[in-house]
């Protein structure tokens, strides 16, 4: 199941479950890929932002992917990202041996110029091995780099091995529209594009051309059906879903906390049993779990999913 540029759908960027005492927690993450799967997820994408991976050792970060690799009988797209390349490599090896569709790579925050991206993603690609499929990650909000078009447009022609584009630039419309403008007319070659931000641009993303998403929510189910309700022409049910969600994905946006609301919510749903992260992490007070669950309740009236 080597990812390409055909991917589409919605592949969960998955959390990594604890044990209250910041033990991985083996049960939860295999009831967790089992949802996911019975949710009609296209894939899944594990060790990403989200994923707590700067958290783990090496091994554990093998282990997990491994685990969820062996476990899923859809395609698994493993974040490699890291400070050095030989770190990388090892983490993408391994994953691509277990079984990966695919690897994931966000730029550090010392790029600053275009050159620097690109000669950056191309000593990447020399470190992996051209052999592996990859996602590039484009999420200025959080790693402080500005890829535009070009940039990217320049990465994908040279590397054939880079299939998809995480989007996650905000605003990312136009940059959409842009290198689906470039597809048509043959200056660029097909890529999968898959969107990120909490989904919180999901309606009109995939009406700009994007493939679907790549990215979490408590309620990634929701997502998977907004995005099949898009690419059959169902736009106003799509819409409709997708409002009663929004005031929920709304406050899982928030930087620092969005992780520990996503995994309450999880643990409610009965995913995962604890929403333990790792130190350093956010946690919800008193308040905003009152905040949470009024989300929850207003949500219900919509959407019974969330009657947790």
């Amino acid at each position: 199941m080597a990812l390409d540029h055909t991917a589409s759908g919605v592949y969960v960027i998955a959390p990594t479950p604890f044990h209250d005492d910041g033990r991985v927690d083996e049960a939860s993450t295999d009831r967790m890929t089992d949802f996911f799967m019975e949710a009609g997820a296209t894939g899944i994408t594990v060790l990403g932002v989200m994923g707590e991976a700067p958290k783990l050792d090496q091994a554990e970060a093998l282990s997990i992917a491994t685990r969820m690799i062996k476990r899923a009988s859809i395609p698994i797209v493993v974040g490699v990202s890291a400070p050095g390349f030989a770190a990388m490599r090892a983490l993408a090896r391994g994953s691509m041996d277990a079984g990966a569709a695919g690897v994931m790579i966000a730029p550090p925050n010392t790029l600053r110029t275009d050159d620097q991206i690109v000669t950056y993603y191309r000593q990447a690609v020399e470190a992996i091995g051209a052999d592996i499929p990859f996602v590039l990650q484009d999420y200025p909000l959080l790693f402080q780099v500005q890829m535009t078009t070009g940039v990217i447009k320049r990465i994908v022609t040279e590397n054939p091995s880079c299939v998809m584009l995480k989007a996650e630039d905000w605003p990312g419309l136009e940059k959409i529209s842009t290198l689906r403008a470039w597809q048509a007319d043959g200056s660029l070659r097909p890529i999968s594009i898959l969107c990120g931000n909490g989904g919180l641009f999901i309606d009109f993303e995939v009406e700009r051309g994007a493939d679907g998403a790549m990215t979490g929510y408590a309620f990634p189910d929701m997502l998977v059906e907004v995005v099949g309700k898009l690419q059959a022409g169902q736009r106003d049910a799509a819409h409709d879903l997708f409002d009663a969600h929004l005031p929920l994905i709304r406050y899982e946006q928030q930087f620092g906390l969005g992780l520990a609301v996503r995994k309450y919510v999880m643990k409610r749903r009965g995913i995962i049993a604890s929403d333990a992260q790792r130190k350093p992490g956010g946690t919800l007070s008193a308040k905003a779990v009152a905040e949470v669950e009024y989300l929850l309740g207003r949500l219900a009236q919509h959407d019974p999913r969330a009657k947790v």
